[in-house]
């Protein structure tokens, strides 16, 4: 089944909350050879991508928004069971994200595929203040803190906690990781807050924490850029806004 079919089948049976649809959907596209991680990144993380920019550009109602989000998740949930898990590599990783529930999601991937990598993750999700992540960080001494999938309104907050961070020296050599959100919407961002790096989706992010952690060596193409090259077609990604428009009409 091509990505692009799959992609627009998916995203038209979220917003139209056809759950039957949608899992039909995935069966196909994981009977038709393509393993769990396949789906994720290829149609997922897409899907994932066209859900947040047609939410911000206030062409869903909140009805469609919430089955999209909802459906999403329990997919994301299912995919995960079936990845492949790589020997625990005895490193820890803290990961958080920004306040939305679609970035919460996005980050859930990434964390998920940080664990198949052989990781101990901590998910803290959305709406932790930043002195209970400092604490944690204390805590835990993670060997990483990733900061994925953030909003606008974050990137402030999320500034000073890695202000804070440098300045108290608590974890001397733990480095911050931005990804996804509006990281990749802002480039340059991620750099001028004061991080050690920017993934621009789950696979580069493993590859960066992987490299940053001095587990795989820096390469200028890593397996992750089939999924940050990886774009919707335009006729596609027309079909769907249209479609979605029809849909909550």
């Amino acid at each position: 089944m091509q990505q692009d079919i799959a992609i627009e089948r998916l995203f038209q049976s979220l917003i139209a909350g056809d759950r039957i649809g949608a899992r039909q959907l995935v069966s196909e596209y994981l009977a038709s050879g393509h393993r769990s991680e396949d789906l994720a990144i290829d149609v997922l993380w897409p899907s994932m991508q066209t859900l947040f920019q047609m939410w911000r550009n206030d062409q869903l109602s909140t009805l469609a928004h919430r089955y999209a989000t909802r459906m999403m998740r329990t997919i994301v949930d299912q995919a995960q069971a079936c990845y492949a898990q790589a020997p625990r590599n005895g490193r820890r990783v803290i990961l958080a994200c920004g306040a939305d529930e679609t970035e919460d999601m996005a980050a859930q991937l990434a964390a998920d595929f940080l664990e198949a990598a052989g990781y101990e993750v901590l998910f803290a999700a959305s709406g932790v203040a930043n002195d209970e992540l400092l604490a944690e960080t204390g805590t835990r001494r993670p060997d990483a803190l990733v900061m994925f999938a953030a909003g606008a309104s974050d990137a402030p907050r999320i500034r000073q906690l890695i202000d804070t961070i440098h300045a108290m020296r608590a974890t001397p050599g733990m480095p911050v990781i931005c990804g996804g959100g509006v990281f990749n919407r802002a480039p340059g961002l991620a750099e001028e807050i004061g991080a050690d790096g920017v993934a621009t989706d789950p696979v580069s992010l493993v590859n960066l924490v992987d490299e940053k952690l001095g587990l795989r060596a820096a390469a200028p193409a890593a397996k992750g850029a089939k999924a940050a090259e990886y774009r919707i077609g335009e006729r596609t990604e027309a079909r769907i806004v249209r479609r979605a428009r029809a849909a909550v009409a």
